[in-house]
């Protein structure tokens, strides 16, 4: 008997050969494309004789469309953080979005004075649809607790608002490519103009070459930066700190810069 399968097998299904390497959609059965080759010229009228041939207009070719002049117009249309939402959602050119189970776009509170732009959602927040759900979100919730910060927390003074460079899961966890991030960035930087935080934590690597257009977070975590006219702090990922407990020193002598910037 055949099983049936419902939207969210296939989807996972789908997802599960992504993960394993799939990047192309074949058929059940191999096309012979020599035969169809051979039908098409059977199939092609036979110039009559003594007949000039009748002059073919060219056939215009379409401009090849940029993602990034594409993203800057979708996100500079998008007058609140609801429309913007609704602008990534229909943004069609990066492909990320086939393959993920979850559009995540941020979570905490909009109004808060701190603003966490994170790399990329993970297999938890692709299920949920939030991000830094996952061990990594724990941790991140954890260390900003230790400074009074939280992401529930009812006085937008405390309050914590988190996003991420990217709003879908790349296929196992890898690094988003530089030319997803180029597509994505013009809404990352709308959102920031749109919450108006009164500083920012890039947390990791790809936060950091995002928005600062630089790598090497150990060398940049600790010294403020600038992102969109506004103070920057990189810190180590909670990841990183997962992996590397002996981090975790630094990232709370940021955690007390941060704190010390909001009281000033």
């Amino acid at each position: 008997m055949e099983q049936t399968l419902d939207p969210y097998q296939m989807l996972d299904s789908l997802a599960w050969q992504i993960e394993l390497g799939a990047d192309e959609a074949i058929l059940d059965a191999p096309v012979n494309r020599y035969e169809a080759e051979e039908k098409v010229a059977a199939a092609a009228p036979a110039a009559q004789p003594g007949k000039a041939d009748t002059p073919v207009a060219p056939v215009a070719v379409a401009s090849e469309i940029d993602p990034v002049v594409e993203a800057r117009l979708a996100a500079g249309e998008a007058d609140s953080l609801a429309a913007l939402a609704v602008a990534m959602q229909a943004f069609e050119h990066c492909d990320l979005r086939m393959g993920a189970r979850n559009f995540v776009f941020a979570d905490g509170n909009p109004e808060a004075r701190v603003m966490i732009v994170g790399e990329a959602p993970g297999r938890d927040e692709d299920r949920e649809g939030k991000p830094f759900v996952g061990r990594a979100g724990q941790l991140l919730d954890r260390m900003f607790d230790a400074i009074g910060l939280g992401r529930a927390h009812p006085d937008t003074e405390n309050a914590l608002y988190i996003t991420n460079i990217l709003p879908w899961r790349p296929p196992q966890n890898r690094d988003p490519r530089p030319e997803e991030m180029a597509m994505m960035l013009p809404f990352v930087k709308r959102h920031i103009e749109l919450a108006a935080p009164e500083l920012v934590v890039l947390m990791g690597n790809i936060a950091c070459q995002g928005l600062l257009g630089r790598r090497g977070i150990t060398r940049l975590r600790g010294n403020w930066q600038e992102v969109m006219g506004r103070p920057a702090m990189p810190m180590f990922h909670p990841a990183f700190l997962l992996r590397n407990p002996a981090a975790k020193r630094e990232a709370w002598a940021d955690l007390l810069d941060i704190q010390a910037r909001l009281e000033g």
